[in-house]
């Protein structure tokens, strides 16, 4: 029978998550089932959890950080260092009816808290945790990649140091392991009535990463190993070219086609097949033109150096070749730039401490519906309100609470507004 508040564009409606975590990965997974319907409690100590300060931060001091990887959830503030605090996240924890009892956390600190005691209180809890590594010890983004080869392969070929990445890949793809992982589990349960814990450790997630690419694969099959290649695209032929007025442009021809039509577009043709005889290579396989790179990508970049950037895409925009424009951050955000404004994704947010910006929802998109983004919440936002719909506190007994320091006191909720369009 189908759930009675379900719907096709919100499909986890009647999901109860309560989320102990913090930074990128954990907060991440609960954000991206928070956008496909599920009630997403995220549980801070008092005076919030110690990446609400993380930057880049707002004029206000606000976490641009924090807000971005916790739209549309619940709050509650609560001293976890008290047994009486613990105890109300536990009954949270193992309450909420059949689509409750769903845990994300990060950390293993409270035993009272583990899987093993709050499964103890109901056996088909669902506790889904991330480690850094599989022994349960700690890493981060960063580490994990020095850890595992992606740094030595990063950044420009003349560059003899290894070279971090700026996005934390290994936390985003964690974080949606992490949701994956719980769908799975629910799925689970809801055929067999059993609960289970599910881990998922950072290291993990780029080591099998580097083996599901074939990296592994390479280098223990192959002595040479592979060299650092700049913005090269192996295997194939791509790369970014400068034109004559300072623009620049990520060009990738994966297939014949697309190698034909850039080729086409650029009128280098017939040269390119005089290359091809001089160098005694078939340009039409796809590893050869990876083989042979720099003299094509040479002769392609004096075609680009003597355009500008608006002919480049006039040229371009005619073929099925892959490119894109470089934009920065301040590109995007800039009040000309249509991809925000236009993109269904998008729409404007505002809420106390940060003025309203363009921020997204999720890019699922569910029964053509995409979901906007909400707020997030400001600390301790929601804890009355939780503790009074979902544990069945009167106002004595929160109060009762405020008075021992378990939770704070009663606060208003802070004014916030959501709007889609331009």
């Amino acid at each position: 029978m189908p759930h009675p508040t379900a719907s096709r564009s919100r499909p986890l409606e009647g999901m109860r998550i309560v989320e102990l975590s913090s930074y990128v990965a954990s907060p991440l997974g609960g954000m991206t089932l928070a956008q496909l319907g599920a009630d997403v409690i995220r549980v801070e100590p008092l005076n919030g959890a110690p990446d609400r300060t993380r930057h880049p931060l707002a004029d206000s001091g606000t976490s641009l950080y924090w807000s971005g990887l916790n739209k549309g959830k619940r709050a509650l503030e609560v001293d976890l260092r008290s047994e009486e605090g613990r105890e109300l996240v536990a009954g949270l924890a193992t309450g909420g009816g059949p689509g409750g009892g769903i845990v994300i956390a990060n950390s293993e600190r409270y035993q009272d808290l583990s899987y093993e005691a709050l499964a103890a209180r109901r056996p088909d809890l669902i506790h889904v945790l991330l480690t850094g590594r599989r022994d349960g010890s700690a890493a981060v983004d960063y580490t994990v990649q020095a850890a595992t080869g992606f740094p030595q392969l990063t950044g420009p070929e003349s560059t003899p140091d290894p070279v971090n990445h700026l996005m934390p890949a290994w936390d985003v793809a964690a974080g949606l392991y992490l949701a994956v992982g719980l769908l799975a589990a629910e799925r689970h349960r809801l055929r067999t009535g059993e609960g289970q814990q599910v881990r998922v450790a950072l290291e993990d997630v780029a080591l099998a990463t580097a083996g599901n690419l074939g990296y592994l694969a390479e280098a223990q099959l192959d002595r040479a190993p592979r060299a650092r290649a700049g913005n090269y695209v192996y295997g194939t032929f791509g790369r970014d070219f400068a034109t004559a007025d300072g623009g620049r442009l990520m060009v990738v021809a994966l297939t014949t086609r697309h190698w034909q039509g850039l080729l086409a577009a650029t009128g280098l043709t017939e040269a390119v097949e005089a290359v091809g005889r001089a160098l005694g290579a078939d340009l039409s396989d796809e590893f050869e033109r990876y083989t042979h790179r720099k003299v094509l990508g040479e002769l392609l970049a004096g075609w680009f150096a003597a355009h500008s950037l608006a002919e480049a895409q006039e040229a371009l925009a005619g073929t099925r070749v892959l490119w894109s424009t470089y934009r920065s951050f301040a590109d995007l955000a800039a009040d000309d730039a249509q991809l925000l404004r236009e993109n269904p994704l998008m729409a404007r947010v505002g809420q106390d401490g940060i003025p309203a910006h363009w921020a997204p929802g999720s890019p699922v998109v569910m029964d053509r519906t995409q979901s906007a983004p909400a707020p997030s919440p400001t600390v301790g936002e929601h804890t009355d309100d939780v503790l009074r719909t979902e544990l069945g506190l009167g106002e004595s007994e929160l109060e009762k609470l405020g008075e021992a320091g378990v939770i704070r006191p009663r606060r208003a909720r802070r004014p916030f507004t959501t709007t889609t369009g331009s």
